[in-house]
Parts: structure tokens; C-alpha cells; sequence
């Protein structure tokens, strides 16, 4: 059986520069693909806060993420469409409450 779902990913600052895309992995079903990609957002925010100079500020670390982040996507689209920067959002305040 063949894979029916890429996670494509790119980082926000060259988000126009399809050079720089890296392949996250192909998978049977669209909530294994969102699983992956989440886990991709997950990680980049982790990293991004421990960047950060106030690793306790939601705010902050969404606008990191923004120009920074590992954005994913998903190919073909899943239904729903996942959007990286939505789910980035919503897990900042998550994120910021974990231990460093």
C-alpha cells in the first residue's frame, strides 16, 4: 500500500523559498500526516523558546515562531486544512507553561 499523505517543511523566514523545503515523512492516513506536522510545530517551538529572552510570554514566542518556526504542510490537504500557524498559536500558552 502506498503512502497518500507528504508533510513538507519549510522554515517561516525563507517561506517564500521552495530550495530550502525538507520532507517530514509520507503516511496512510491524514491524522498520522497531522500528528508529524504537529510534532514538527511542537519541537520548533520548544526550540524557539529557548531562544527566547522571555520564555514565559505566549506572545513573544508566536512572533518567534513566525519569523523563524519550522512551518509543515500537508500534501494533498487534508479536510479540515491543517495550518501550521493556527496550531502555533493555540500551543504557545501550552509551550510557555513547560518546564525549560
Amino acid at each position: 500500500m502506498s503512502e497518500k499523505y507528504r508533510v513538507l517543511t519549510g522554515d517561516n523566514f525563507h517561506s517564500y523559498d521552495d530550495d530550502g523545503v525538507d520532507d517530514g515523512g509520507s503516511f496512510l492516513t491524514q491524522e498520522e500526516a497531522i500528528t508529524a506536522a504537529k510534532g514538527i510545530v511542537d519541537k520548533s517551538l520548544r526550540w524557539e523558546r529557548k531562544q527566547s529572552n522571555n520564555p514565559a510570554d505566549p506572545a513573544e514566542l508566536y512572533d518567534r515562531y513566525m519569523d523563524f518556526g519550522d512551518s509543515p504542510v500537508i500534501r494533498p490537504e487534508t479536510n479540515p486544512p491543517f495550518s501550521a500557524w493556527e496550531y502555533a498559536k493555540w500551543r504557545c500558552k501550552e509551550i510557555c507553561l513547560e518546564p525549560i
